[in-house]
């Protein structure tokens, strides 16, 4: 490897670290909302579970849905 390529490498990688730091620093403040909300009575599990239904797009939400209650179904569930 040429100092050029050298050089590179170290840059991409220094720039890797710091955002995995900023990645973490991201996931303590979401954990701490979690807490937050926890200690004011709600359930950080179902808070959770509704973040993840709102990333999901409208139509693959209902396909998740209709297959749940299939799955529910056959055993038993409800």
């Amino acid at each position: 490897m040429t100092a050029n390529t050298d050089d590179r490498l170290r840059l991409l990688i220094e720039r890797v670290e710091r955002l995995e730091e900023e990645k973490k620093g991201i996931s303590d403040d979401i954990l701490d909302v979690y807490r937050e909300a926890k200690a004011v009575g709600y359930d950080p599990k179902m808070m959770r579970a509704v973040v993840k239904l709102r990333k999901m797009k409208p139509d693959d939400r209902r396909q998740m849905e209709m297959e749940l209650e299939t799955y529910k179904s056959a055993l038993g569930l409800d």
